[in-house]
């Protein structure tokens, strides 16, 4: 791998960010959210999975680095 890691991940982000937001989109203005609560559980559902899926990859990277010294001991 000739890149880091985290470069990799936030490059990959930087593409997925807006396809993600696409589909947001579209679910935001198809009429499915019918009432204030339902807007209020997407949100509160996919913007926090959003960030918990980019910091997954921090902590895989984490543990592998992990692995990596141990294995190396």
């Amino acid at each position: 791998m000739n890149q880091s890691f985290t470069k990799l991940w936030n490059i990959t982000f930087l593409v997925v960010t807006p396809i993600w937001a696409v589909f947001f989109w579209m679910i935001w203005t198809s009429g499915q959210l019918k009432t204030p609560q339902n807007e209020i559980m997407f949100l509160c559902v996919v913007i926090p999975g959003f960030i918990l899926i980019y910091l997954s990859g921090f902590l895989i990277a984490k543990r592998h680095a992990i692995k990596q010294r141990s294995a190396s001991s």
